[in-house]
């Protein structure tokens, strides 16, 4: 974007099934931006920065807390697990990273206990007994956002009120999970005691977050929102139930800061130039060969979170155009294009069929999404090192070809294209918008 973005708020959000390379867009966004905002999820998110071959894995944080002129806020619609939060800023201590004053959580963000971690594991246990096993991180999100939707969960501003609010509250929900569960290990007194010297710990931090971001939208503050997950993952929208437990699709801002639609001025959609997801579900462009394993190694594609290899597949037009119709994109960051270049010949998957007939959109049933046949056009590969290319007439002829083409398909502009590891590794093409 110009250097000087317009006033209100502007959403990253994921298109595909998370681990698109939203961070380091938001990384290199947050310099001009006054204030970054996460809506939704928790520690199940994972975004790495290199920042002069140094590499930050942030999972709560805001990846714009690198910038030290902006101010940071977790919002109410996520989930937060303390041990998590504590270990990132003493890990951005060590790294001279200052953080205080200029970084907030809601006092209505609801917490991740580690019962809730130990619940995660039961259920998943329990689906895999059948055959049914989601693929969640274990991080205790589904069951920290079935708390909160079941009217039985703990927020962050309880702290505030430990022995009249958050203690009966928390021997409520362990009582509850005995009962759905039956016996596990959890030392109640254990937890307890550590949630009592967290109370002054994080009271610098807490904050009223819908009365802030108000606040800074009154003063004409630029706020960028920064998505996890994506909208393949939505709780509504996405591939259910292999999904998250939140709104990661453009609604999820509005409902995780309580800002209102019509102060959101742009909003960026991140598409991987290829597709990849972690956890169980269908997956249509999924490769199972030499290809989709080359593709895997080259790219990293390993979980920041859980450290699991993602399965690979080629770029999937129809779940992004489902995607785009969602979000209503205005543009489109175009990650990771450098990794593709070890690939002679590309595949765009341009349709879906089902049993013989081309289907008009994405489907909401697995089953039909599981028989589906894929329809695809093949390009040329550009096979050359594109990771000193800062404008788009530096990239090879089939590169430029290749973002053309999905630009096509999509109807709408692709503005940003990565091509390194880098956070400068990255081409604008419209620098002056």
């Amino acid at each position: 974007m110009s250097s000087t973005p317009p006033r209100g708020a502007t959403v990253i959000g994921g298109s595909q099934w998370g681990d698109e390379g939203k961070g380091k867009l938001v990384d290199m966004l947050s310099q001009n931006f006054d204030v970054i905002a996460r809506c939704q999820g928790g520690a199940n998110a994972g975004h790495t920065i290199v920042v002069e071959g140094q590499k930050i894995a942030l999972h709560l944080i805001p990846s714009g807390i690198l910038n030290e002129r902006a101010t940071c806020v977790l919002g109410n619609g996520m989930v937060i697990h303390l041990p998590t939060f504590f270990a990132e800023l003493e890990n951005l201590d060590k790294r001279g990273i200052k953080h205080q004053g200029r970084l907030f959580v809601s006092d209505r963000a609801h917490l991740v206990l580690d019962l809730h971690m130990i619940v995660d594991g039961l259920k998943e246990q329990e689906l895999s007994a059948g055959a049914a096993s989601i693929g969640t991180t274990r991080r205790g999100i589904g069951p920290a956002y079935s708390s909160k939707a079941s009217r039985g969960g703990i927020r962050v501003g309880d702290l505030n009120f430990f022995e009249q609010t958050f203690k009966p509250k928390f021997l409520r929900l362990v009582e509850n999970k005995h009962k759905r569960f039956g016996a596990f290990e959890y030392d109640v007194e254990a937890e307890l005691k550590r949630y009592t010297e967290y109370v002054e710990r994080l009271r610098p931090y807490i904050v009223d977050s819908v009365q802030l971001i108000h606040q800074y939208v009154h003063e004409g503050k630029r706020i960028l929102i920064e998505g996890a997950q994506s909208t393949m993952l939505d709780l509504d929208f996405g591939t259910y139930p292999y999904v998250t437990s939140s709104s990661s699709s453009i609604g999820g801002a509005c409902t995780g800061l309580g800002i209102p639609p019509q102060k959101i001025s742009t909003s960026i959609g991140v598409v991987k130039a290829f597709t990849t997801r972690v956890g169980a579900g269908p997956f249509p462009t999924e490769l199972l060969d030499e290809t989709g394993e080359a593709i895997r190694k080259e790219g990293r594609e390993f979980g920041t979170t859980t450290g699991r290899p993602r399965r690979v597949g080629w770029l999937d037009i129809t779940a992004l155009k489902y995607t785009m119709m969602i979000n209503n994109f205005t543009f489109i960051n175009l990650a990771k294009l450098d990794v593709l270049s070890i690939v002679s010949e590309l595949s765009i998957g341009v349709s879906y069929t089902y049993k013989g007939e081309t289907l008009k959109a994405f489907p909401s049933n697995l089953e039909v999404l599981a028989e589906c046949q894929v329809v695809y056009e093949k390009m040329p590969g550009w096979k050359c090192d594109i990771s000193k290319c800062r404008t788009f007439l530096d990239l090879p002829e089939q590169a430029q070809k290749y973002i053309l083409r999905i630009e096509e398909l999509l109807g709408a502009p692709i503005r940003w294209i990565g091509v390194g590891q880098d956070r400068t590794a990255m081409i604008d093409r419209f620098p002056d918008m």
